[in-house]
């Protein structure tokens, strides 16, 4: 891998913990990680890209690693995520910026992209797509749908439940979130029915093992992000769909302008709670170029790096290198 520079911002009222790598005046290029992820989620992205002559810019989220990780949960909305990454582009007095997303790190990028029309150049997002603000939030539509049965994110939204759980065995949560929403299982095995009242991983498997696409190395880095403060703030970003959905009120009617490439595995259920989204999807982004992998769980970047690093190369070649 390329050498690594690391460094801790004082930003947006935080420390923002951001590694980076490649020349110091190439291209900038942001990778934002998602749930329950890390920095090192990106890991087979850096040296293809930092070849390709890009500085990859790699964030530990707010509420994860060796970033902040306010207990309250209204510090996790959208605007104010947003505004890390903005106040760091302004730290590093970056004017231009090509903005890569995955999970929750898609919604970022995807509103980076309309908050920064001129200095986000090109915007990827990965996993979870874009449709524009809904006509109420999102959590209010969920409750709707699955009244009397589970659904993981409601599931989430009192705080301290999800966290004793999870929080018990940190590498057995990671292991059984990576296996039960890839390719290994079969689609939407995730969102198998259960009763309201379920736990998160009653009815899912346990591997006993790690996925053939994260050896004990990279695992390590991951159960290192949650060490000594478990899943909260992680956790916390899901606590705010109604938060979101007040602060993204001016930014109801405006499209994404900038080419943008949206990338889904086949076996993401992901694409089956999003297929609504999905399909209005090009209404909300015009320039959009979307492509579906095959064989491919919800963690696209390591369960097919190859074929997602070839795509996003040529996407950058063509919209962000002219």
């Amino acid at each position: 891998m390329n050498r690594l520079d690391h460094q801790l911002l004082d930003v947006n009222g935080i420390t923002l913990s951001l590694y980076s790598a490649g020349a110091a005046e190439a291209r900038p290029l942001w990778l934002l990680h998602g749930f329950p992820e890390c920095w090192h989620s990106w890991r087979q992205q850096i040296a293809p890209l930092v070849a390709a002559g890009y500085r990859v810019l790699i964030p530990e989220m707010r509420g994860y690693g060796q970033s902040s990780a306010p207990r309250g949960p209204d510090s996790y909305d959208l605007i104010t995520v947003c505004d890390d990454i903005r106040a760091a582009m302004d730290a590093l007095e970056q004017d231009q910026a090509c903005i890569v997303g995955h999970d929750w790190g898609a919604p970022i990028a995807w509103h980076l992209a309309l908050l920064e029309p001129q200095r986000v150049r090109a915007v990827v997002g990965m996993a979870v797509p874009f449709a524009g603000r809904p006509k109420q939030p999102a959590i209010d539509i969920m409750r709707q749908l699955y009244a009397g049965r589970f659904h993981y994110i409601l599931h989430f939204q009192e705080a301290g439940v999800a966290e004793r759980e999870m929080d018990a065995d940190i590498g057995r949560t990671l292991r059984m979130m990576m296996h039960n929403t890839s390719a290994a299982v079969a689609k939407d095995f995730f969102l198998q029915e259960k009763p309201a009242d379920a736990s998160l991983f009653d009815g899912m498997q346990d591997p006993g093992k790690l996925p053939a696409w994260c050896d004990e190395q990279a695992f390590a880095e991951y159960e290192r992000t949650f060490a000594g403060r478990g899943f909260y703030g992680a956790l916390n970003w899901y606590r705010n769909f109604e938060r979101n959905w007040q602060r993204t009120e001016a930014l109801a009617d405006k499209k994404i302008e900038q080419p943008a490439l949206f990338l889904l595995g086949d076996k993401d259920p992901v694409g089956t709670l999003e297929a609504y989204t999905l399909k209005q999807m090009p209404k909300h982004v015009p320039l959009l170029e979307q492509h579906v992998l095959q064989d491919c769980g919800h963690w696209i970047q390591n369960e097919q790096a190859e074929q997602v690093n070839q795509l996003l190369l040529a996407f950058l070649q063509r919209h962000y290198d002219v």
